[in-house]
């Protein structure tokens, strides 16, 4: 890679769930890469895609919630896939589903997913993502027509064809998620699974048996009434992306449309709620 990038380097304060936003926000203007650090993140854009002005619109910056300081400065090439394959583990989730990138070791679990995150969120270390493949591990997929919304890497929607899920949508509104989707759908075998590039207007008309949205609070209360529209009679709704405090004003909102809150799992202060449709 002969081209120069801006590093720069975010120092963040609370870090959850700014880092989220920010490296979402980061991501739609051109920055290709994420390092999460001890302190916030650095994220990288490569010098041709920079201009000076790129950060007036990251919102999260003028955020009154979080104190976020940064610097930057120009640095020669990376070799990417060596810091990426330095920083990414492989996990396991319950001792029953295996997560991991190609160059990792097969530890033979039930379930073995392969995934390359590249800069996509979802890599199972997150505490939201390891949370839904655990709601989903108890549950009965066979034949239930899925979505995952917020894909991210794919691996929710991965999982639910493993589990007998068909046919099953997985959307994204990030081009690189979207990309990095098909990537891992072709990797792992996956045959039941397309791959949208999009937001919740795709969803006019759908129906569902059961939809998986872990993205952050905001877009799921704006988009519910679309979620649960779109949710077949005695359907199942996995939320997640919010803290537990968060779960009243969740719920709140979801109550409105006929669901009922069954059970949640909490991770860290994290929390993935199982909704049913009564």
């Amino acid at each position: 890679m002969d081209n120069i990038y801006i590093e720069y380097n975010f120092t963040i304060s609370p870090k959850e769930p700014a880092t989220e936003i920010l490296i979402a926000e980061l991501g739609n203007v051109g920055f290709e890469s994420f390092v999460e650090t001890e302190n916030g993140v650095t994220a990288y854009i490569q010098k041709n895609d920079y201009k000076a002005e790129i950060l007036e619109n990251i919102f999260i910056l003028n955020s009154e919630d979080f104190n976020i300081e940064y610097n930057s400065k120009e640095i020669e090439q990376t070799n990417w896939n060596a810091e990426w394959e330095k920083n990414f583990k492989p996990i396991q989730v319950d001792d029953l589903v295996s997560i991991r990138a190609p160059f990792h070791e097969n530890p033979n679990l039930q379930y073995d997913i392969v995934i390359e995150p590249k800069m996509s969120f979802g890599t199972g270390h997150h505490e939201t993502t390891h949370m839904m493949v655990q709601h989903l591990l108890k549950l009965n997929l066979e034949d239930k027509k899925t979505l995952d919304m917020g894909c991210g890497t794919g691996i929710l929607a991965i999982f639910a064809e493993m589990k007998g899920a068909k046919p099953i949508d997985a959307i994204d509104i990030d081009n690189w998620c979207y990309e990095n989707s098909l990537e891992n759908v072709e990797r792992n075998k996956c045959t039941n699974i397309s791959v949208h590039e999009g937001d919740s207007s795709l969803l006019i008309n759908k129906k569902y048996d059961l939809i998986i949205a872990n993205i952050n609070r905001n877009i799921l209360l704006m988009d519910m009434n679309i979620y649960t529209n779109c949710l077949n009679e005695k359907g199942i709704l996995l939320l997640s992306g919010f803290y537990e405090q968060d779960i009243s004003t969740i719920d709140a909102e979801v109550s409105k449309y006929n669901l009922k809150l069954e059970t949640f799992i909490e991770r860290n202060n994290w929390v993935a709620l199982k909704y049913n449709k009564l």
